[in-house]
């Protein structure tokens, strides 16, 4: 009989000794790619969510023990977690192209399981269903982690390990489970006394209180922001309310949308007299050229549809009037669409195509007027809250310039510009927006709320003289959400039924707005958030209500909750609350604009929710939301952990999760948990932003990880002097690194050189954290201490000392250790970004934080590219001889000195490596004492960029010249 591990000395969770963050990584990248298949995204809109599969990893790695035995409490995490080889082979839901398995086969199994006819590869006949499974199991294993997740579901969408791996599990934790909820009451229990309770005070889209009830937690809920407040119920009552539940809604939202639809069919406003239906409408805006007089109507390029159809807009002069009528072409060429791009009137301002007496100019010879001095120096006419169009002597004009229609009998498409029909229905929308507008805004069923101005929401006020969220949309886009609303107020619903259609009316004013741009590429409207800002555009997309439907009824999956739920809408610092594990992703420095963003969507729902939630207020609260930078911020949020702390388990945990990579932030949330009675005991950071998805770094690119520090209450006290604390830093930042090391093996790594670093900021932490005193450092003071800018305060200097001796114990492979120590800051950041570059990394944010880390001056100086996601360190042909002569940074090294020896070696006539071998032992007094340093370096070149296609002739030069040096005598 197999007998539990035994549970560490020490008392630590799984959690706080390891965590598989390359596969938790691989996971939630995958998760948060899977776009409309995400759990929560159909709900409505919530920037930055993190991925469920994440949460899972969280609760069950704080729950979990660390044993006596590391790697069998790895197996056993990543079979709960469905992650090891038997759970990623249950999740398997495609099976893997005959084509694929082919270049996956061994030769000798080519002839056994494969026939070829021609250039297609198919599975041979006569091979059982057993044999091409077994088969197709063994080539599964052989792909990449990344590529095993495309044949395969997420976690959450299977029911855990199964009985096979549950006997493993028990064995290992000496429990008696058969599901993730009764492992997690089973490990609640022996560690808390009862269920575990997770809270997340700042809930956002919900996927923290939902994820811990899925798995068998008492969740908690706040915000102090309504939207979040109610996305988050709808999460835990409407998703996690189950199948039955989300049946209910589904057919309810269906019920109040077909109402919707009816009576706009009954109206004739999406239909003409051919009987074709409106499948999109493009509205511009129009603006007086004063060069030349002229209308001009403004797109960034004319063109409207590239993949279905070629189809472009085209401006025609109007001379008596001086404004342009616009045709609307199909079938163009290539050449047609390439024309159209360059025709673009609003790039950068006004540019009309015609001079005053309106004759045509080239698109380069076009003269530009900003839309800054359109605009004038007191700026634009502020609209009132009646104007539901503009006036007709504002800047800024709108026009319906294409309406795209689809046959009902043939199902083809139709561009067309309007004609005086559609103008006549556009006049019909508007007159039926007006005899119910005053009534609707009264009712709550159209926003009513004004802009307040702020970092975000200053946008449309400056740019178009909205004042009010209902100016965010043209009649038509009012007319048809509002009768939505007005529908979901008459209708008889249970609760969980009226929210769904509350929040369907956010869904729908997020892909109906002035806001949603036109994607010719796709032929299709965007969303109005697609990025983090309120966009207002020159041209824009308005939908009819057949295509609002996807909106209004989105696909949702019901995961019935295991557990009790609650949802507050409360400041973090007056939650009363007591929580086993808070778990929690504050907005941090204003990284995303919550507060006012989620205005946008407020405006629709206040009436509703002071209906539905009498309890709760329905005002973003701004003033009391958590963000900015300094000292209130640190102060602000210093006080929410610290109401957390005291309502926290003495024996229980806080994860604290954000993005930031920079060492003053790092200090401050050190002086933040700090000051709550917390210290650190792990940090892991995990990849769970996509490309578009991420937030904005400092060094122009997306910061795609999230740190997750794990964090436990302070007990007793603890004093300790600044000058103390450097060799305990140092000795915790070796002890953590050399464990990560232990657990990181070459053919499967967990960790990357972010996390490497990061466990230094951790160990850093864990050292600082454990103090309730350090000599002069007075946390009040430094919480509320208002600082110029460019100072460091000792604790950013403490733990920049710690990254840099992280760098010392980190020795590149090849490298001998007392040579690594010797080179100086900017040689490491070149050599470690090289190997960095070998593994396909190509973030400028990485080379940023090596920088940092090893305390180079400037980093973009050796980049080929800065592009966003596509940077890259240059060649030594690409150095060239450019700053070889410098006096200090990265042209005064010896590596600098070796770069431009293989580049003389390259640029040789005949690749002749005697030249460059001479030219190191003119400029390098010391030659002979460097000889063995030039020789490591020569060698970890030639096999760390073995791979970069960009290095092929430089690399060929880099042996030459190794040979070279080898063979020097004196």
């Amino acid at each position: 009989m197999t007998t539990a591990a035994r549970p560490d000395p020490t008392g630590l969770a799984f959690i706080e000794t390891q965590f598989p963050v390359s596969k938790l990584s691989k996971e939630s990248y995958n998760e948060r790619t899977g776009a409309q298949g995400q759990a929560l995204t159909g709900l409505g809109k919530w920037w930055g969510r993190k991925p469920l599969v994440l949460v899972r990893a969280l609760i069950l790695g704080l729950l979990l023990p660390a044993t006596d035995d590391p790697d069998a409490d790895r197996e056993i995490f990543l079979a709960l977690m469905t992650m090891d080889d038997d759970g990623l082979w249950r999740r398997v839901n495609k099976a893997i192209p005959a084509a694929r398995a082919h270049e996956l086969a061994l030769p000798r199994e080519w002839d056994e399981f494969f026939q070829r006819d021609g250039n297609k590869i198919s599975w041979r006949r006569g091979v059982s269903m057993d044999e091409r499974k077994s088969f197709q199991r063994r080539v599964f294993f052989r792909m990449s982690y990344d590529d095993r997740l495309t044949y395969c579901r997420r976690p959450e969408e299977i029911d855990g390990p199964d009985l096979i791996a549950w006997s493993k599990i028990n064995a290992h934790l000496g429990t008696s489970a058969t599901s993730l909820p009764e492992l997690v009451r089973e490990l609640g229990e022996r560690r808390f006394g009862h269920v575990p309770r997770v809270g997340d005070a700042f809930c956002g889209g919900g996927s923290i209180p939902f994820e811990a009830a899925r798995i068998g937690c008492e969740a908690y809920g706040s915000d102090l922001n309504p939207v979040a407040a109610l996305l988050t119920w709808g999460a835990l009552n409407i998703v996690g309310g189950g199948e039955e539940v989300v049946a209910r809604v589904s057919a309810a939202q269906r019920r109040v949308f077909d109402a919707v639809q009816q009576q706009v069919d009954a109206w004739g406003i999406e239909r003409n007299e051919q009987g074709w239906v409106a499948d999109a409408y493009l509205y511009c805006n129009e603006a007086r050229d004063p060069n030349t007089g002229w209308v001009v109507p403004l797109a960034p390029s004319w063109v409207i549809a590239r993949r279905a159809q070629q189809v472009i807009a085209r401006l025609v002069p109007d001379h008596a009037n001086k404004r342009f009528d616009i045709e609307i072409v199909e079938g163009v060429s290539a050449a047609g669409l390439a024309a159209a791009v360059t025709e673009g009137t609003a790039s950068g301002g006004v540019r009309c195509p015609v001079d005053t007496e309106g004759r045509w100019v080239a698109p380069a010879m076009r003269p530009v007027t900003s839309f800054e001095s359109l605009r004038g120096r007191q700026g634009l006419r502020r609209w009132e809250n009646d104007d539901l169009v503009p006036r007709p002597g504002d800047v800024f004009q709108e026009r319906l310039y294409c309406v795209r229609w689809v046959d009902p009998q043939t199902g083809t498409r139709h561009y067309r510009a309007p004609d005086s029909a559609d103008l006549r229905r556009e006049e019909r929308v508007l007159e039926l927006l007006r005899e119910r507008f005053a009534d609707w805004q009264a009712k709550g069923y159209i926003p009513s709320r004004m802009i307040e101005p702020g970092a975000k929401t200053d946008e449309p006020i400056r740019t178009r003289g909205w004042t009010h969220w209902h100016h965010l949309f043209n009649p038509r886009q009012l007319l048809t959400t509002g009768l939505f609303l007005c529908g979901l107020a008459h209708a008889k619903l249970r609760k969980e039924e009226s929210v769904a259609c509350i929040l369907s009316a956010g869904r729908i004013a997020n892909w109906n707005s002035k806001l949603s741009g036109w994607d010719p590429t796709r032929d299709q409207g965007k969303q109005s958030f697609y990025n983090q800002a309120l966009n207002t555009f020159a041209n824009y997309s308005c939908r009819p209500t057949s295509l609002l439907r996807s909106a209004t009824n989105p696909p949702i999956v019901g995961y019935p909750s295991a557990r009790l739920s609650a949802v507050s809408l409360v400041d973090a610092r007056e939650i009363n609350t007591l929580s086993d594990m808070w778990v929690t992703d504050p907005g941090y420095a204003d990284a995303i604009n919550y507060h006012e963003l989620s205005e946008f969507f407020l405006a629709w729902y206040a009436n509703f929710i002071q209906t539905y939630f009498p309890d709760w207020h329905s005002h973003s609260q701004r003033s009391l939301s958590v963000g900015g930078t300094g000292e209130q911020f640190r102060v602000t949020l210093a006080e929410c952990y610290s109401r957390m702390s005291e309502y926290m388990s003495n024996d229980g945990y806080q994860v604290v999760m954000f993005t930031h990579q920079d060492p003053a932030i790092w200090s401050d949330l050190a002086l933040v948990l700090w000051s709550a009675g917390l210290r650190v005991t792990a940090a892991w950071t995990i990849q769970t932003e996509t490309p578009s998805t991420g937030v904005k770094g400092g060094a122009g690119n997306y910061v795609q990880g999230t740190v997750c520090l794990v964090l436990r209450k302070r007990q007793g006290e603890r004093y300790g002097d600044l000058a103390d604390l450097y060799p305990d830093i140092q000795a915790e930042v070796e002890r953590q690194l050399e464990s990560m090391l232990a657990l990181d093996p070459k053919d499967d790594r967990n960790f990357g050189d972010a996390d490497y670093q990061l466990a230094a900021y951790a160990a850093a932490l864990r050292v600082l954290t454990g103090y309730s005193s350090i000599g002069e450092i007075d946390v009040e003071r430094e919480l509320r201490r208002t600082r110029k800018k460019g100072e460091r305060s000792p604790l950013a200097r403490l733990i920049e000392q710690a990254v840099r001796i992280a760098s010392d114990v980190l020795v590149p492979e090849g490298f001998d250790r007392a040579t690594w120590r010797a080179l100086g800051p900017e040689e490491r950041l070149y050599l470690k970004g090289i190997e960095v570059e070998a593994r396909g990394e190509a973030r400028e944010g990485v080379y940023q934080e090596l920088a940092r880390g090893y305390g180079a001056a400037d980093y973009r100086e050796m980049l080929a590219s800065k592009a966003a996601n596509a940077s890259r360190l240059k060649t030594p042909s690409e150095f060239a001889a450019r700053d070889l002569r410098a006096a200090s940074g990265f042209g005064s090294t010896l590596l600098r000195q070796v770069l431009y020896a293989i580049h003389a070696t390259s640029s040789h006539a005949d690749r002749d490596p005697k030249d460059a071998r001479e030219y190191l032992k003119r400029n390098l007094p010391n030659y002979w004492n460097d000889r063995q340093t030039i020789l490591e370096l020569l060698r970890y070149l030639q096999s760390t960029a073995h791979d970069l296609p960009h290095w092929s002739t430089d690399l060929h030069a880099t042996r030459l010249l190794l040979g070279s040096v080898e063979g020097d005598t004196a």
